[in-house]
């Protein structure tokens, strides 16, 4: 007797009353399918068992997906770094895509991904519709996600960092150093990374006794540029702070430049702070005190929780967190007495 998956898509079709390309569409996860028909088709596809390709225990495409929102960063760098060593020891291939928050290049990567059958994606401070979960759990492809955008959306693994930690962490530096006007230039507010390093600031701050002031918060986005109008926007106030936390070393390097073009000195005027630890920070002028985030080691765990997912294998914990901590540079100095 022939074994029920050897059944052809041809003979779905028919049984369906459909047409062979809308089976197909069906098998690959395409969205342009009615539901009523899609459901009929996957009815079909149940009773027959049929086997989808790839869908077998061991069968694999040697390939990851990791995607970030953009690449142009040194943090990205950092994570790519972590997940390759992982993916080479295993001897499988990884495909980096940025998506630049754009529905049509999600749209696009999603369609790459189906044609190359990677075994697994991993997501960066991403965030996907609900249209493209569904979208990833009928293709039936494994998702860790390192840094979500506004919490586990995805009911998948995520691995993060203890940022609430690391910004109360760096707060509670500059405040055992003396100062008490202490400037913050945010990242992303859409991001909970970002929003955690605020809490901790404002955390320090209030076990301190010290009052937290609005206008001591600059909006920021992780870059240079937003460093540099935060760093002048904190220096106009009339009573401007003597130290500033940036939560990013990219925009604590921004705050650097601002402070220079004002004829102020780091850390003799003002002490600043940085959030990551990139390799650029111990080379600055000065070396830059700030909280180091385990970037590789989060794209290393991301990766190991990834492969073991694509073999069918359980994941220890649906949410974990790495430690940061504080990295005391040149950059900080106790508060002048006047």
């Amino acid at each position: 007797m022939a074994r029920e998956r050897k059944v052809t898509i041809n003979v779905i079709a028919a049984e369906a009353g459909v047409s062979v390309p809308t089976v197909s569409r069906v098998l690959n996860g395409r969205s342009d399918v009615s539901p009523t028909t899609r459901a009929r088709i996957e009815a079909l596809l149940t009773q027959h068992g049929y086997q989808r390709r790839g869908s077998r225990r061991g069968e694999h495409a040697g390939l990851v997906d990791l995607v970030f929102n953009d690449l142009d960063s040194p943090w990205a760098v950092e994570i790519i770094r972590g997940v390759e060593d992982v993916a080479h020891a295993a001897q499988v291939g990884t495909v980096v895509s940025a998506i630049h928050r754009h529905s049509a290049a999600t749209r696009q990567w999603l369609d790459n991904l189906r044609v190359r059958k990677s075994d697994g994606v991993i997501l960066v401070t991403s965030t996907l519709q609900p249209s493209h979960q569904a979208e990833l759990r009928r293709l039936n492809v494994p998702a860790v996600v390192i840094d979500p955008a506004g919490g586990p959306a995805l009911e998948v693994p995520t691995i993060g960092a203890t940022n609430w930690a690391g910004g109360r962490a760096a707060t509670e530096h500059l405040t055992s150093l003396g100062h008490r006007r202490i400037g913050f230039i945010a990242g992303p507010t859409s991001l909970l990374c970002s929003r955690a390093r605020l809490d901790g600031y404002r955390a320090a701050l209030d076990a301190a006794g010290l009052p937290v002031s609005d206008e001591l918060v600059q909006p920021g986005d992780f870059y240079h540029e937003s460093g540099f109008r935060g760093a002048a926007a904190l220096m106009s106030l009339a009573d401007p702070p003597t130290a500033i936390f940036a939560s990013s070393d990219q925009m604590a390097f921004g705050v650097y430049e601002g402070l220079r073009q004002r004829g102020l000195r780091v850390p003799d005027d003002v002490s600043v702070v940085g959030f990551d630890d990139l390799p650029e920070a111990r080379w600055a002028s000065p070396p830059l005190t700030t909280v180091r985030q385990p970037l590789a080691e989060m794209g290393t765990l991301a990766a190991r929780m990834l492969l073991r997912l694509s073999r069918g294998e359980e994941t220890e914990s649906p949410r974990v967190e790495l430690a940061t901590d504080l990295i005391v540079r040149n950059s900080t100095a106790p508060l002048a007495s006047t």
